[in-house]
């Protein structure tokens, strides 16, 4: 669905073939994925925090998730955007409401969260009109978070992450003084992809 256009195949290999296995089971709601990595302690209920170097697939395998689950009508899809997308988002409109609260298409006070993968955050921290990427991603994990938590188990919606950055990296980029951010990544299921670049 998503390599055709470039006439490329995905290929698997001993380097995601479990993670395609763990998000297989897990976005189908299927208890076989917390078996995969056993030691992790990975749940159905927490989002995932998909890691790797630059060119692992982390982008695209979410992409291909994203397409899979819309063409199944599965209910746990989510849609796929990356932190630039989310930042042209907040030039235009001074807010990110889209990709947290969605409360722009409330009903009563009820706002109306949606699925959704945010892609490649930590990478660049650059100024956009008077407020900076960082700044940005930060108000987007700290309100993402308050829904996830806020929100019964049976309707929760779920923020999904990849990055460049591994664990440590991760916790010190989004270091908020008070460990709050970083304490937060415990509700993720972190997934590593590895090798060299597929590019």
């Amino acid at each position: 669905m998503c390599l055709a256009g470039q006439r490329r195949r995905f290929v698997i290999d001993e380097h995601n073939a479990k993670v395609l296995r763990f998000l297989l089971y897990y976005f189908n709601n299927c208890h076989l994925a917390e078996q995969i990595f056993p030691d992790e302690g990975h749940k159905l209920e927490k989002h995932i925090l998909l890691m790797g170097e630059v060119g692992t697939g982390k982008t695209l395998m979410m992409q291909i998730f994203s397409e899979y689950l819309r063409y199944t009508n599965n209910p746990n899809f989510f849609h796929n955007v990356s932190v630039t997308q989310m930042v042209n988002y907040y030039t235009i409109h001074n807010n990110i409401d889209r990709y947290t609260y969605n409360e722009e298409n409330s009903v009563g006070f009820q706002c109306k969260p949606v699925n959704l993968c945010l892609n490649d955050i930590g990478v660049e921290n650059r100024p956009f009109y008077g407020i900076d990427t960082k700044t940005i991603v930060n108000d987007f994990l700290h309100a993402r978070n308050e829904i996830w938590t806020m929100t019964a188990p049976d309707r929760r919606k779920f923020a999904h992450l990849t990055t460049n950055l591994d664990v440590e990296k991760l916790k010190k980029e989004f270091d908020d003084g008070f460990g709050r951010l970083a304490d937060r990544f415990k509700t993720y299921n972190v997934l590593y992809l590895t090798g060299a670049s597929r590019r």
